[in-house]
């Protein structure tokens, strides 16, 4: 067995702070330096009314990381699917995957915030089945020259779009409830989850794999990427204390999931390689840190005392 690192970027921050390019490109760059495997952007159009939380624009961020930067994934965690009309963002994903040598990665799920849903004329309720539809379209307008087909409001007429993405972008799809982990293992190309404990994700991760074994599907086929809150400190104590006011201040927690500020990695190097183990043995893939506050010496401190714990263990090599 094998796992592979990444990074959320801080491509938003709790008001009255604002997100900075430089200072993404900074992170970015150095992240790929210490072989982190991806980088990835979250995905609001805005968030917070009383207390806001400004956004750089996920598509826009990863596109300009993407010229600086030359091997690691470029990844959403997660678009917010049925808000983006389907034409466009094919147009707009191909290109950034053409353009980034096919390193781009679409975590998408179908939503919660309901004010983006009214700024942008579409219905809330129903977004399970919206979601399904811009996703085909997706499919198709990223791997079919001609196509023709209508789906609600949209009408193509034998469209050409061109050029098609080879590969087209892979598509791992958020969410915990079981029609949706029914849709990861019957129309996507994976799971994305977000703040699960190791139990939380073998669950689900057991479940996603039988519903692919029930519509035919190889489960084997299937990725996963867990995304995780990290605090490297001198104790446990200290870095569960930190750790936890980052959560509360940047992050929410959905009531109808099993996210939760317990999935944090924290404590010493050596408490870290521990509970990222219990991880890979639950069957994680792929996981992806946000860094306590987003500092680069959390990052440094990852590569240099934790990553050496985890080569060494026994249960399988990481890279």
């Amino acid at each position: 067995m094998s796992v592979s690192f990444g990074l959320a970027v801080e491509n938003f921050t709790p008001g009255p702070r604002e997100p900075s390019t430089d200072a993404m490109v900074s992170y970015a760059t150095r992240a790929e330096q210490l072989g982190f495997r991806s980088l990835w952007a979250w995905d609001h159009l805005f968030l917070g009314a009383r207390r806001p939380f400004p956004f750089h624009e996920a598509l826009t961020t990863l596109t300009v990381l993407s010229a600086h930067t030359r091997d690691v994934l470029l990844g959403t965690g997660v678009l917010v699917l049925p808000i983006r009309e389907p034409a466009v963002l094919a147009k707009v994903t191909g290109t950034l995957q053409i353009a980034s040598g096919g390193r781009l990665v679409l975590g998408m799920a179908a939503g919660w915030y309901e004010r983006e849903f009214d700024a942008t004329g579409v219905q809330f309720k129903g977004r399970g089945r919206t979601f399904e539809r811009n996703l085909e379209i997706l499919y198709r307008l990223w791997g079919e020259d001609g196509v023709t087909g209508e789906y609600d409001h949209v009408r193509l007429r034998n469209v050409r779009m061109l050029p098609l993405p080879r590969p087209r972008p892979k598509v791992l799809i958020g969410g915990y409830v079981d029609r949706v982990l029914k849709r990861v293992a019957i129309r996507g190309d994976g799971w994305l989850t977000y703040f699960y404990t190791a139990d939380s994700f073998s669950r689900a991760w057991t479940k996603i794999r039988g519903f692919a074994e029930e519509a035919g599907r190889d489960p084997d086929q299937l990725s996963n990427v867990a995304q995780l809150p990290l605090c490297i400190a001198d104790s446990y104590e200290e870095g569960d204390a930190l750790v936890r006011r980052y959560i509360d201040d940047y992050f929410d927690m959905a009531a109808w999931s099993e996210s939760t500020p317990d999935s944090a990695i924290r404590g010493t190097p050596e408490q870290c390689a521990e509970q990222l183990s219990a991880h890979v043995e639950a069957g994680a893939q792929h996981l992806v840190f946000a860094p306590f506050e987003y500092r680069l010496e959390q990052i440094e401190r990852f590569a240099a005392e934790v990553w050496p714990l985890l080569q060494a263990a026994p249960a399988g090599s990481v890279r």
